[in-house]
């Protein structure tokens, strides 16, 4: 059994009442969606995630961690860390950050665009994300229309749910950075992705932007998996977004919310789940990962249960999900024991 099957199970109940709302009925439990055993290799969970990229280590005071699965961020470490770069990027992070801070290290990760965090550092009770404001919202006529321009696995999955409820669901890929599900793990993308009109735009390029924008504009609901600064160079700037669709529902996935120090923050799935205290610790209080990347699966049906509701209450709102966020609410719902 699963340490997060109470997490699941809650949030799989919620978001089936809520997508017969919408549409079919949808037991997203039975979608093979909610885990990647079986189309990825994976190692037991310790120090080490499953899949290999993120670590736990110590900094100065307290526990953390780091995820390097993008070459470009293993780039980086050393301008983080104040080193030298050698060979053994994990050894160097062992030694080098035992002489900073926790607050010290995410400083540098977030302008430096490294997803990093310090365990536990997120607490919530609740899954139910915050609602921003944007439109005065409408009421929504015709078959529901969804744009999913996110990537991975938390914000495809939201979109494949509202997919498999009825809804005719929009991917749109840029052609210059497609989605590294599509190599790394093909079958788990088809098992996302599967049920979406699938569409690759140059989002470089003025016509691809302009492409992207005619489609949000008539869209009753908008995934996306990146930082708000991200969409300022694509023109989707939230007030022209919801002066031009005042009844859009926008899904804003980010590591550590929309707004405030946190939005400028990156994270994946692993690093993320730490950050909600989603470990297991030893009793020698020394954390170990509870499973593979556990807080986008949980973060996806956060995020598809938000999209439902919104559309409920007549859209003209970004919700707002967190991955740390999400993954702090399943760990104060789920009892989970001690490491060996």
């Amino acid at each position: 059994m699963s340490p997060i099957s109470v997490a699941l199970e809650y949030l799989v109940t919620e978001t089936s009442a809520l997508t017969g709302r919408i549409g079919r009925y949808i037991d997203a439990s039975t979608m093979g969606v909610l885990d990647r055993s079986g189309v990825l290799s994976l190692n037991r969970p310790g120090l080490a995630s499953p899949n290999g990229s993120c670590r736990l280590f110590r900094a100065a005071d307290g526990w953390m961690a780091a995820n390097f699965a993008r070459d470009e961020d293993r780039d980086l470490a050393p301008a983080w860390l104040s080193c030298d770069s050698g060979p053994d990027l994990w050894g160097d992070i062992a030694v080098h950050a035992a002489f900073h801070t926790r607050a010290t290290l995410i400083e540098r990760a977030s302008l430096l665009g490294l997803p990093v965090a310090s365990v536990g550092e997120i607490t919530s009770s609740s899954f139910e994300p915050a609602l921003l404001n944007y439109g005065m919202g409408t009421s929504r006529r015709g078959p529901l229309s969804v744009v999913d321009l996110s990537a991975l696995w938390a914000g495809p999955l939201c979109a494949a749910v509202l997919a498999a409820a009825g809804a005719a669901v929009t991917r749109i890929e840029s052609s210059r950075r497609p989605d590294p599900t599509r190599l790394s793990s093909p079958d788990f993308f088809h098992r996302l992705n599967g049920l979406k009109q699938c569409v690759s735009l140059d989002l470089g390029d003025f016509e691809g932007q302009e492409r992207l924008r005619e489609t949000i504009s008539v869209a009753d609901v908008l995934v996306t998996s990146a930082r708000p600064r991200a969409f300022v160079g694509l023109g989707l700037d939230p007030e022209w977004v919801f002066a031009t669709n005042p009844g859009l529902v926008w899904v804003a996935i980010t590591g550590y919310g929309w707004t405030g120090d946190g939005a400028a923050r990156v994270a994946f799935g692993d690093d993320a789940a730490a950050a909600g205290g989603l470990v297991r610790w030893t009793k020698r209080g020394a954390p170990r990962f509870l499973g593979d990347a556990l807080a986008d699966p949980i973060t996806g049906l956060v995020a598809a249960a938000g999209a439902i509701r919104g559309l409920i209450d007549g859209g003209g709102v970004i919700v707002d999900v967190s991955l740390a966020r999400s993954a702090a609410a399943a760990a104060s719902l789920c009892r989970i024991p001690p490491a060996p």
